[in-house]
């Protein structure tokens, strides 16, 4: 047999769950052709992965590269960790479906977490057009989730009250619109606005409509850490009345209270699964993560005016920094700001930065937020004082996945972007022995792909797309820290995507052979 490439005398981790083996892999246009002894097959290209395991390219199932991998198709914080597959759309709040009032706010509003980079054509509209905009034009592909916050905002705009009936049968009708063009579920982001004036009545209708289709229900649900459990139990309720699977995204806390809660709706017949990064601290916008939800309703425009009033300063101060905050000031580091004049505040804690400055630390926050048009990141201390122990137990679970959770906006940007799927090989497997070789590709690759029914990638077997990671494992190792967050990771040789080598020798090709993976 003839073939276009063979990978030869690697060891092979399938993604089964069996142990590696020595096989050759022989590719074939864009699939996988055979995996055996292939030493007298003809093929006109050949890479050498001895002393190398041969696993399925890696699937974030939880990452910001919305507009990001747009502005950088290549996109080597993915293709240096041997990710192949971006699930994007997360947490609400995206872009596609946007009509120009829409994707005027989203741009803004997610700025310091899925960025807004300049020189883009945002003249898309549907989901259908959004997805285009990937095919052969990046270097991995992407898989989209419908967020809840554009079908809202599509529907009813900012209005923070519960939607009427007639307003949940639009909202149906747009995600219905979305499941056709293949997206492959839908989001919701419960601390964001407008995700947040969602109930569970109406996300339950619009669970429902992506039910038929074996959709998948991605949430940052409405609590982490300590309340965790009544964000859980809302999830459940809203499963269990759709008969739509449920994904946790970024699922952080105690051990003690999150893993009870995974066996309570496993128990419930729930079809359940979540994501983690392996970091302690987390990442988002300044907005949510240190102001009140009153402040921000009726948008960015209207926030800004609200920030700028010394009443709502002096209201602020009184009622809301005088008590403890969801995320301290003191532990609150910015990491990203849009306007260039407040760069000098990234890599400080918001108290720094204040005193730095000479107000308190409430002024500061109105301040920066103003100014920068609400578009600060910030890395902030997440999931009720969990620990390292907590982290590893929860990812040793069996509904677990990897997400990054990246985001790569600001001089100062979490790391899990960079190295989060390193740190899972490095750390956690060849150091910490959390997982062995064969269960860390399941865990990274084949969870995602059933769960978001990827159903020709997540495996090397004949008759899979060719999504390949070849990596050492003696050497793969992630490289950024929370001073260095771009450094890139170190330890993978090659990286098929779709057939295509876009990572050759730890270097990138430049081939895009990224699609959108449409559901059906």
């Amino acid at each position: 047999m003839d073939f276009d490439w063979i990978i030869e005398g690697g060891w092979v981790i399938d993604g089964s769950g069996a142990p590696p083996y020595r096989a050759d892999v022989g590719l074939l246009d864009t699939m996988v052709s055979a995996v055996g002894r292939l030493d007298k097959a003809v093929a006109p290209r050949r890479l050498s992965a001895v002393g190398r395991y041969v696993a399925p390219g890696f699937i974030d199932a939880h990452v910001h590269g919305d507009l990001m991998l747009l502005a950088d198709p290549i996109h080597l914080p993915a293709l240096k960790q041997g990710v192949t597959t971006y699930i994007i759309g997360q947490d609400g709040s995206a872009f596609a479906p946007a009509s120009p009032s829409t994707m005027d706010y989203m741009r803004r509003y997610t700025a310091g977490f899925n960025g807004n980079p300049a020189g883009l054509d945002y003249e898309w509209r549907t989901i259908d057009e959004y997805l285009a905009r990937f095919d052969r034009q990046v270097a991995i592909n992407v898989a989209y989730l419908i967020p809840n916050g554009n079908v809202r905002m599509e529907v009813m705009g900012l209005d923070p009250r519960p939607a009427r009936a007639d307003e949940i049968s639009a909202m149906c009708r747009l995600v219905r619109e979305g499941m056709d063009a293949g997206a492959v579920g839908l989001s919701s982001g419960l601390d964001y606005i407008p995700s947040r004036y969602a109930d569970a009545r109406e996300l339950t209708a619009l669970c429902a409509a992506i039910a038929p289709d074996d959709g998948v229900y991605v949430t940052h649900m409405r609590g982490y850490g300590p309340n965790a459990p009544a964000g859980m139990r809302e999830v459940f309720e809203i499963a269990r009345g759709s008969g739509a699977a449920a994904h946790i995204s970024h699922f952080n806390g105690r051990a003690e209270i999150l893993l009870p809660l995974v066996e309570e709706g496993l128990a419930l017949d729930v079809d359940l699964t979540y994501d983690t990064y392996p970091y302690l601290r987390g990442n988002t916008i300044l907005g949510m993560a240190c102001l009140p939800p009153w402040v921000q309703e009726g948008g960015i425009d209207a926030t800004v005016e609200r920030l700028r009033q010394k009443s709502t300063r002096a209201r602020l101060e009184s009622e809301w920094f005088a008590g403890p905050l969801p995320n301290a000031l003191e532990t609150t580091n910015i990491a990203m700001t849009a306007a260039p004049e407040w760069r000098w505040a990234e890599g400080l804690s918001v108290s720094e930065a204040a005193r730095q400055a000479g107000i308190s630390g409430g002024e500061f926050v109105c301040e920066i937020l103003a100014a920068n048009g609400m578009a600060v990141g910030v890395i902030v201390v997440s999931g009720g004082n969990r620990t390292d122990e907590d982290v590893r137990q929860v990812m040793r679970h069996p509904v677990h996945m990897a997400g990054s959770d990246g985001i790569f906006r600001g001089g100062f940007p979490h790391p899990r972007g960079w190295g989060a799927f390193a740190r899972f090989l490095a750390r956690h497997t060849r150091e910490l022995h959390d997982y062995n070789w064969a269960e860390a590709i399941t865990h990274l690759s084949t969870h995602a792909a059933r769960r978001f029914r990827l159903t020709d990638r997540g495996m090397i077997r004949p008759g899979y797309t060719a999504d390949i990671a070849i990596f050492d494992p003696h050497a793969i190792q992630d490289k950024a820290d929370y001073a260095q967050g771009r450094t890139l990771a170190e330890g993978v040789d090659h990286v098929f995507v779709n057939g295509t080598l876009a990572l050759e020798n730890g270097e990138p090709t430049g081939a895009t052979p990224g699609r959108a993976l449409r559901r059906g």
